[in-house]
């Protein structure tokens, strides 16, 4: 049982977001996925020690799981753990709306608790943008022509 395995990425729940610590735990590993800091065949945590670590029950965490392992993102394999899968995340509309409107609701409502505005977040985000050679765009699933 090798527990230094490739432990690059750390979950991280904020408790006051008022998104389901199971969403939470899905949203961070599509993430991670999405960013490159996991890729397929890396494996996960297992259901107790993810618990442990996030102090939660160890049914959210399978919760979670489960619902990955679904979309067909994760894999488990009995006796050697749940890994990511070499599929892609699903780009499905309605979910990925979803997930981007949950993202800028956390972020209003994190800014908004530290005293800035919409404005200022829209700011930032053009900084960001500028900074990383991209430019805010009207993209949306694809209703546009």
């Amino acid at each position: 049982m090798n527990k230094a395995s490739k432990s690059v990425f750390h979950f991280r729940l904020d408790l006051h977001s008022g998104v389901p610590v199971y969403r939470q735990i899905v949203d961070q590993v599509r993430g991670a996925i999405a960013a490159g800091a996991m890729g397929a065949g890396d494996q996960l945590p297992t259901v107790r020690q993810l618990a442990v670590d996030l102090e939660v029950n160890p049914n959210t965490v399978v919760r979670a799981y489960r619902e990955l392992e679904y979309g067909g993102l994760l894999e488990t394999h009995q006796g050697t753990g749940t890994f990511i899968s070499d599929q892609k995340i699903p780009r499905a509309g309605d979910e990925r709306q979803r997930q981007l409107g949950q993202i800028i609701s956390d972020a209003i409502a994190r800014a908004g608790a530290a005293g800035f505005t919409i404005q200022d977040l829209l700011d930032q985000l053009s900084r960001a943008a500028a900074r990383s050679g991209t430019r805010p765009t009207s993209r949306t699933t694809g209703d546009e022509p």
